[in-house]
């Protein structure tokens, strides 16, 4: 693909903003591009060994590939896969699944810490990337010791919603429903009978209402 037609998938991440038209041109001419469909893998150890991902379009889930379990999850504008750049080996450990149909960019790693090198902004924004992911795992583990898993609950969906949800005109905030419950179990160390009993009562409270394509708070 060209990469004038590149260039527009890489506009819109915050990531490249600093570093100007002609630099992400210069980017834009050794990413490769692909599309992956809803409930497709990106191999993270195979296909795309080592790459660092730019996700246009879609959400995809990464998950531990020695447990099964998701870690987080990613929308468009945000970048995954950034583990090969810090630990190789770990990231071997992970495998994403697109959630929804997804328009990916991709890099080898090699090349993304040349152009880390090259422009300090970038390195300091994965690195961002890398210390926030980090962070909400140490979250996790800090609300795993000290909070219930009621609160754990109604927590990520308030997060959730913050983040993948929409505000319409009413002033309130709508959200793809793009995780099972089991999913949400994993990612807040619960069960997934717990999860439905919590949700089912956040939904009779008129807290949130949900069915399985949206999720949506009710302020």
């Amino acid at each position: 693909m060209k990469a004038i037609t590149k260039y527009w998938f890489l506009e819109g991440f915050n990531l490249f903003k600093k570093l100007g038209m002609l630099n992400m041109m210069k980017i834009c001419e050794i990413l490769e591009m692909d599309n992956i469909e809803k409930g497709q893998a990106i191999e993270l150890n195979d296909t795309h060994k080592n790459s660092v991902f730019f996700l246009k379009k879609g959400s995809v889930k990464i998950v531990n590939t020695t447990n099964g379990t998701v870690k987080y999850v990613v929308k468009r504008g945000n970048i995954f896969g950034e583990l090969a750049l810090y630990n190789k080996e770990a990231a071997t450990e992970e495998v994403a699944y697109a959630l929804e149909d997804c328009i990916i960019c991709y890099i080898a790693s090699e090349q993304m810490e040349d152009l880390m090198e090259q422009h300090k902004s970038l390195k300091n924004g994965v690195l961002k990337i890398y210390g926030l992911r980090i962070q909400k795992l140490e979250r996790r583990l800090h609300d795993l010791l000290y909070k219930d898993s009621t609160t754990r609950i109604k927590e990520f969906i308030t997060d959730y919603l913050e983040e993948f949800g929409e505000i319409n005109e009413k002033g309130t905030s709508t959200a793809k429903n793009l995780l099972s419950h089991k999913e949400i179990a994993n990612l807040t160390n619960t069960s997934r009978q717990t999860v439905s009993n919590v949700l089912s009562t956040m939904r009779k409270e008129g807290v949130i209402d949900y069915n399985v394509q949206f999720i949506s708070d009710t302020k």
